[in-house]
């Protein structure tokens, strides 16, 4: 089963990647290395790997970035390593996207096993979505007035105008407005979205929350100081 899933292995250092592909290989994943982001951009442009592990100091284009281009764009697994351990660089390698921060020098053996718990978590959730799909089939679509979700085909509509989502993004909007005024806290958003095994930093949310208001700028999503946020539907009453 795991000859199914490619993993790309980002590192300008050449005994890095062969090092991680190398344990990789016994554990019957294919891998592909890549010494920058640009060429690893062009990659997930042609035919996106099932997963990344991402140094963050790169040559040109740095890995928080190509992190933050992956994620806007998809939402497989991504683990970041670097020798970098300061506590801002991992909350802001979580904020941008990842789904684990590793440090520099690191077992193998734990990378490996890093590994397989994200695209074991991956796999459930996409299974997760698709049995709601099912559930959903009496209620196909979501309204809001001027969002709608349609359940079944994963489409939201703002204002008559298709809006291009990722998987989470869609799931945090879907959660927001199958409960419309109710204030979320962030972790029951994680729960929600990331399933409850994910253990990163809870401003994933908040980094969530602004691509979503960057695609739709005058979306009605609320942050509720001190607690987290919630859609809503009542605002001309305020």
């Amino acid at each position: 089963m795991n000859k199914d899933y490619l993993i790309a292995v980002v590192d300008d250092d050449e005994n890095i990647r062969t090092l991680i592909q190398a344990y990789l290989h016994k554990e019957n994943y294919r891998t592909i290395g890549l010494a920058n982001a640009e060429d690893a951009w062009s990659l997930y442009r042609i035919s996106p790997p099932s997963m990344w592990v991402m140094d963050i100091m790169l040559p040109g284009m740095d890995g928080y970035e190509l992190c933050k281009r992956i994620r806007n764009e998809g939402e497989v697994p991504i683990i970041m390593i670097s020798a970098k351990d300061n506590e801002v660089d991992k909350i802001l390698g979580l904020e941008l996207g990842s789904d684990d921060y590793l440090v520099k020098p690191f077992s193998p053996r734990e990378l490996v096993a890093r590994i397989k718990r994200q695209l074991e978590r991956w796999i459930r959730l996409t299974g997760a979505e698709e049995r709601a799909v099912v559930s959903e089939a009496a209620a196909p679509r979501i309204d809001t007035g001027e969002l709608q979700l349609m359940l079944e085909e994963r489409r939201a509509i703002w204002r008559g105008e298709e809006v291009d989502l990722t998987s989470k993004e869609f799931t945090m909007l879907k959660v927001l407005a199958e409960h419309p005024n109710r204030a979320f806290t962030r972790d029951e958003l994680l729960s929600f979205v990331w399933g409850e095994d994910y253990f990163g930093s809870d401003r994933a949310v908040d980094h969530l929350i602004k691509r979503i208001r960057k695609k739709i700028e005058e979306l009605p999503v609320e942050s509720v100081w001190g607690h987290g946020y919630r859609m809503r539907t009542d605002r001309s009453e305020v």
